[in-house]
Parts: C-alpha cells; structure tokens; sequence
C-alpha cells in the first residue's frame, strides 16, 4: 500500500464533495445527480483542476 493512498483518496473526495455542492448551489431545481456523475465519472481519471473545469462546463451547459 502506498502511504499517500488514503491521503490522496480523502483529498479528491473532498474536492468532489465541494463541486457536488457548487453545482447544487448554481443550478437549484436543475441539478441532476446522474448528470453530474457524468461529468465527474464520464472521462475517467482527472487532474483535481481538470476536473473542476469539466464540472465548470457542466453547470454552464445546464443554463446558468
């Protein structure tokens, strides 16, 4: 086992959780779970700020 495994896993979780919550914030009654398990799940393995752009682009493609 790698010692930063856990560290690393509990930092995207984090991360995720934060982007999770800013799209429910921007997008209210619009937000989608499915969609955004799309968006964080549909293009495998991403770099944290990567990430954060893709979800970026999700929540302006629903509109706001």
């Amino acid at each position: 086992m790698n010692p930063g495994q856990a560290t690393s896993y509990k930092v995207g979780m984090v991360k995720i959780l934060a982007l999770r919550a800013k799209a429910r914030q921007a997008l209210g009654a619009r937000y989608d779970q499915k969609g955004f398990h799309e968006a964080v799940l549909g293009a495998g393995s991403l770099p944290l700020d990567v990430l954060e752009a893709r979800v970026d682009r999700w929540i302006a493609s629903r509109g706001v």
